[in-house]
């Protein structure tokens, strides 16, 4: 075992939230191993049996949403007031991709060919490695996590150091719902054993929500292995506010854009432009 530890620092108070040992080499390549050999059972269940096992896992993970918002909030510092809302989001987006996924995994009829019969059938790649970061740790993981799983794919996931229990959560909601051994797991470990991962066969895609920075290095260790990658890295959003602009409500919404999440969002507005007549006053009622 690893003597490494993840120490999480509450930004409420400084106070220790949590600790957990970091996986050692062994034991991250153990659980790549659990994933590879868990491919052919979850690719070969049936798509309305993996619906079902999701869905149940999505029911398993909402039963809890009162103690999952205060404990995001404790990790990552949200206002209280604001974390509720990401539990409600994580379920419309869980609960929407479920209900499409008959249609949007469907075969592909091209048309018809005289003396052929012509589709196209979505595989699964096989093993996805989600990472996932701390700024909205469930609905940044859900966009992977629950499309991957109904197509077929199995899932390591891997939160930012600072949401190292989201991971946990869903790990329990999974385990609740019945997912066979290997389909669904997390991985506490360092930055250096995660580049080790990816750079590793068996690792067929890897889904990664952050920063500019970490996104160049994420593709430079799956450079040289041909694997699909997902790269979130965020924005750079301005916004535009006219002379014929509803005044109060460009302002409201501007400064909800701007500092929700504390401020902490991937879209969040980082530029406003505003015409020279409306300045004045929007800057003086912004500040208010």
């Amino acid at each position: 075992m690893t003597t490494e530890r993840l120490v999480l620092r509450s930004p409420v108070d400084g106070s220790v939230y949590a600790e957990r040992p970091l996986s050692s080499g062994p034991e991250v390549a153990r659980v790549l191993d659990r994933a590879v050999r868990a491919r052919a059972v979850w690719k070969h269940t049936s798509l309305p049996d993996r619906i079902a096992l999701v869905t149940n896992a999505v029911d398993a993970f909402i039963a809890k949403r009162d103690a999952l918002a205060e404990e995001i909030t404790w990790q990552m510092g949200r206002p209280i007031s604001q974390a509720p809302g990401e539990i409600r989001g994580f379920e419309e987006r869980a609960r929407y991709m479920l209900g499409i996924a008959p249609e949007a995994l469907s075969d592909i009829d091209p048309g018809p060919k005289p003396g052929f019969r012509r589709f196209v059938r979505r595989e699964p790649l096989g093993v996805v490695l989600s990472i996932s970061p701390w700024n909205y740790p469930y609905l940044t993981a859900v966009n992977s996590v629950v499309p991957a799983l109904l197509a077929g794919n199995v899932v390591i996931l891997r939160h930012s150091p600072q949401t190292p229990l989201c991971a946990e959560r869903l790990s329990e909601a999974f385990t609740a719902a019945g997912l066979p051994e290997g389909v669904f797991q997390h991985l506490h470990a360092s930055d250096q054993d995660i580049d080790h991962l990816i750079a590793t066969p068996g690792v067929d895609h890897v889904a990664f929500t952050g920063s500019v920075r970490v996104g160049h290095l994420v593709q430079r260790f799956a450079s040289e292995r041909f694997i699909g990658l997902g790269l979130e890295l965020g924005g750079k959003d301005p916004a535009y506010v006219r002379a014929d602009a509803r005044f109060d409500h460009a302002v409201e919404n501007l400064v909800d854009g701007a500092f929700f999440n504390s401020g902490q969002s991937c879209c969040a507005v980082e530029r406003i432009y505003v015409e020279a007549p409306l300045f004045d006053r929007f800057v003086d009622l912004m500040a208010k």
